[in-house]
């Protein structure tokens, strides 16, 4: 009798030891895979042309992150062509790190610009106008958390591009910046 009720208690102590040795494994596997990041980049070709380009990206996966980019002239003749851009986005990466690598891009833009209606009096129409475009770059990343991107993106405004010298958008940077 105390043969028959020990083997089912050794069998029950080694299928309950190894259940909770591969629940652990899997517990630390997942929460490195769904840990997700906050960037925050500035593009140094925008600042060096006479403009502040910030971005900030909350990855959601492996493969994707969201995003919003804000572009302010901090030269006088850049704020002569352009008073304001919004850009938020979607990024898909294709790149063996963790939101990493080649990136597809959709995003869209809220912008504002001047145009020089009047040359003899230096009158400006302000148009503010919505753009949607796609683009791709690059994402490189160190382990400790420094980033360098490269990116390039095209859209198309959406309302005002009658009569107006901006029908067509452009995006892009050289960045640097850090994820933590």
């Amino acid at each position: 009798m105390k043969k028959l009720l020990l083997f089912p208690l050794v069998a029950l102590f080694f299928y309950s030891t190894s259940f909770s040795q591969n629940e652990t494994q899997n517990e630390t596997d997942n929460s490195a895979s769904t840990q997700n990041f906050n960037e925050i980049k500035l593009n140094g070709l925008f600042l060096i042309i006479g403009a502040l380009d910030v971005t900030y990206e909350r990855t959601l996966n492996e493969e994707s992150g969201v995003g919003i980019s804000i572009l302010l002239p901090i030269d006088n003749n850049v704020s002569d062509d352009i008073k304001y851009m919004i850009s938020p986005y979607y990024r898909f990466y294709f790149g063996e790190k963790y939101a990493g690598g080649f990136f597809l891009e959709g995003f869209g833009m809220l912008n504002s610009t001047n145009r020089e209606i009047n040359f003899s009096n230096d009158t400006y129409d302000f148009r503010t106008d919505f753009a949607l475009g796609i683009g791709l770059g690059g994402k490189w990343i160190t382990k400790s958390g420094f980033i360098g991107e490269l990116s390039f993106g095209v859209g198309r405004n959406l309302f005002n591009n009658k009569n107006t010298d901006y029908e067509i958008i452009g995006k892009g940077g050289i960045s640097i910046g850090y994820r933590f």
